[in-house]
């Protein structure tokens, strides 16, 4: 599958602020707000989860 211009984007908001990434992905979900559980616990586990959800979807 490849990837577009608005993919490349939301990885770059990934990496910055995983959470932002999640939510123009996915919205408001349950896959956000784990995003965000995860980034407070620690910056490189919210960075694994948005990249894994913006390539899965």
């Amino acid at each position: 599958m490849p990837f577009t211009a608005s993919d490349l984007c939301k990885m770059v908001f990934a990496v910055i602020l995983p959470p932002l990434g999640v939510f123009l992905e996915r919205g408001c979900d349950s896959s956000f707000l784990l995003n965000i559980l995860l980034t407070i616990l620690g910056y490189i586990p919210g960075i694994v989860h948005a990249l894994y959800i913006i390539c899965k979807y």
